[in-house]
This record gives C-alpha cells, structure tokens and sequence, in this order.
C-alpha cells in the first residue's frame, strides 16, 4: 500500500535490478557481449518469464571489482 502512495507522490522505491539492456548501456557494450556476460554467470540473474533481471547488488559489486 505505501508503494502505492508513494509512486502517486513521486517517490517511487529504490530499484534494485538491471536489465540487460541497461548493463549494455551502462558498459558501452553492445547487447549480445552484455548477453554473454549474464550466460557466463558474472551477476545474480532473475528470470520473470522470458525477461531477464540483473541484480544491481551483484552487477555494482562485480563493477567495483573490475575498476582501476
């Protein structure tokens, strides 16, 4: 119910997925070198039927990992 409201206010609740296409972005990747990374198993994945939700979590931290 506060969810409710709170999208009605504006303040809508901290999102804690990506999807492939926002990694993609993100990366400056192309969509199937983001699509690789996701079948080689680099982040927390969700499947909601055929759509594909990257945990922010896990991608933040892989992230953090990989920078200089």
């Amino acid at each position: 119910m506060n969810q409710t409201i709170d999208s009605v206010r504006g303040n809508a609740p901290e999102r804690r997925t990506y999807t492939v296409e926002e990694i993609a972005k993100i990366l400056n990747i192309g969509r199937t070198s983001a699509y690789s990374l996701v079948k080689e198993g680099h982040f927390k994945v969700v499947r909601v039927g055929n759509a594909i939700r990257i945990s922010k979590k896990s991608f933040d931290k892989w992230l953090d990992a990989k920078s200089f």
